[in-house]
């Protein structure tokens, strides 16, 4: 175990280019400070927007949750980030009251709508405003933010380099996960041939991508266009995700930033040993045990990765928006 922390570490901070949390006290999360949350209902968002009792203006943060949907993950994620210092907008965008049920042919025009919002809170600076997302919530975080210039910084945890066919649980038509100006996004489709096992479901899931992946050439349009966003990135992924291949994509998204001359920094902390939560601070509490280890990893890869990334998290927040 000595031999992997030491090994993670040094990647991280290598990557980083801050080095670790305990060697480097500029990236060490501050101690929580005080946060109100109020209920957001305008403009058709669904959202609790958080912010610290200190005065003044903020930076900002868009906070994105995954496939389960709904509200209560998303919340959780938030939390930490507004008791750093920042207003953080929690927001959901399926199978919550008021929106589609499922993660088919979402207008991205609504994430437009819930950052044109934070940016008009008067405790929010306007100019450091960045998203974070994990898992479906990464992809839309690269998603969003390769097309919307008010967004500084883009942080993705156990995401994505394509944009995905939808989830639907109808079994329906094949949609895609977005549309734009009414109409939808090019995606990436599930691959065929991969055949339900009531018994291993995360099998099934994790098939479902990875033989879509293999006909990913035939979908170059379905690539996330990384290089329009407009301010440094940073990528977190488990190499053990049982979910889909989250290292791998991300590393498609570094390969891809280099190829086309990003003139912003870049950082993909990938932790060998970890699943599909490496992306979910340790912060957010603890799950069931075996939880985490249900989408890959080992209990210690896990909690490692899910310890190490935050103060790394904050670090390039920091970086990126704290003026």
């Amino acid at each position: 175990m000595r031999a992997f922390t030491l090994t993670a570490s040094a990647i991280a901070a290598l990557l980083l280019g801050c080095g670790s949390a305990s060697a480097a006290p500029d990236c060490a999360p501050r101690a929580p400070t005080a946060t109100t949350a109020k209920e957001v209902g305008e403009q058709g968002l669904v959202a609790q927007f958080l912010q610290p009792t200190t005065p003044g203006k903020h930076p900002a943060l868009l906070i994105l949750g995954g496939s389960e949907g709904g509200s209560a993950g998303v919340r959780q994620l938030a939390k930490p980030f507004a008791e750093q210092g920042y207003a953080v907008l929690a927001l959901s965008y399926f199978a919550a009251p008021g929106l589609p049920a499922t993660a088919e042919e979402l207008p991205l025009e609504y994430f437009d709508r819930a950052v044109a919002w934070l940016a008009a809170q008067p405790s929010v600076d306007p100019k450091a405003i960045g998203v974070y997302g994990v898992s479906k919530g990464a992809e839309a975080s690269l998603l969003v933010a390769s097309r919307n210039p008010a967004l500084k910084a883009a942080g993705a945890g156990v995401g994505t380099s394509f944009v995905w066919q939808g989830i639907s649980t109808t079994g329906g038509a094949a949609k895609s996960s977005w549309t734009l100006a009414g109409k939808p996004v090019d995606y990436l489709p599930y691959g065929p041939g991969v055949r339900f096992d009531p018994s291993n479901y995360m099998a099934f899931i994790y098939g479902l991508y990875d033989t879509g992946l293999k006909a990913a050439d035939a979908h170059p349009q379905a690539a996330i266009p990384v290089e329009k966003i407009h301010g440094p990135v940073m990528l977190i992924s488990g190499r053990a995700d049982a979910m889909w291949s989250s290292s791998a994509m991300s590393d498609a998204v570094v390969a891809r930033l280099k190829a086309k001359g990003f003139a912003h920094k870049v950082s993909h902390l990938a932790y060998p040993d970890a699943g599909h939560t490496a992306g979910m601070p340790a912060l957010m509490g603890g799950s069931d045990k075996g939880a985490d280890e249900a989408v890959g990893g080992t209990v210690e890869g896990n909690r490692f990765a899910r310890t190490d990334m935050w103060p790394k998290l904050v670090c390039f927040f920091d970086g990126a928006l704290k003026r």
